[in-house]
């Protein structure tokens, strides 16, 4: 990561790697977190629950950061675990994080999630309704940070990269979470400043 950064030109300290730990064994967690690690992506709600409740109070600077889908009836409990929610993309979901932050007095900061390709099975707000959901959520009472992006597999990713990066700047928002394993260096070069890796620290991920 520090390589890929300097590479573009950029301080290191300007992109952090955020860990994908899904599906990974306590093993895993212990060598990552002894390895220095302390910012984690989560798919799952309940698995996150299972796997950060009893480690979180003995690491005070740990981050935990949903990049999985959220159900609206899991929203309580996301917010009262994780620190950032990277991926709001529905007006349901405004309501139920807004409502869960009122019930638990806490407020993780949220992305908002692009469907860049616009692909029916993938979740994201079409990018023609990025600015209008943003609107809302930060109405809300959302602290909304930034955006948050999943290119298409079988497409170029720069170009979905430089859309995030544009729409990001027209709405003031400075963290893009954007780029994995396998092109977090051309993520980089377009301004992200959290990477999601996991396969590349931890291997092929596990079966769930």
């Amino acid at each position: 990561m520090t390589a890929a950064a300097r590479a573009a030109g950029r301080e290191p300290a300007s992109v952090t790697l955020t860990a994908v730990s899904k599906t990974q064994g306590s093993e895993a967690i212990d060598a990552a977190l002894s390895a220095g690690l302390r910012v984690f992506g989560e798919n799952r709600v309940q698995e996150a629950q299972g796997r950060w409740t009893e480690r979180r109070p003995h690491l005070p600077d740990l981050e935990l950061r949903l990049i999985g889908p959220l159900q609206s009836n899991k929203a309580e409990d996301a917010v009262a675990l994780f620190d950032v929610i990277e991926t709001l993309d529905r007006e349901k979901l405004v309501g139920a994080i807004a409502a869960a932050q009122d019930k638990l007095g806490r407020a993780p900061r949220v992305l908002v999630q692009v469907n860049t390709g616009e692909e029916p099975q993938k979740a994201g707000v079409a990018p023609r309704d990025v600015d209008a959901l943003i609107a809302s959520a930060r109405a809300a009472g959302l602290t909304v940070k930034g955006l948050m992006a999943i290119p298409p597999a079988d497409e170029e990713p720069i170009l979905h990269f430089a859309l995030l990066a544009k729409i990001a700047a027209r709405n003031g928002l400075s963290v893009l979470s954007m780029g994995m394993s396998g092109d977090y260096e051309a993520a980089i070069r377009l301004g992200a400043t959290h990477v999601r890796v996991g396969s590349a620290l931890f291997g092929e991920r596990n079966p769930v």
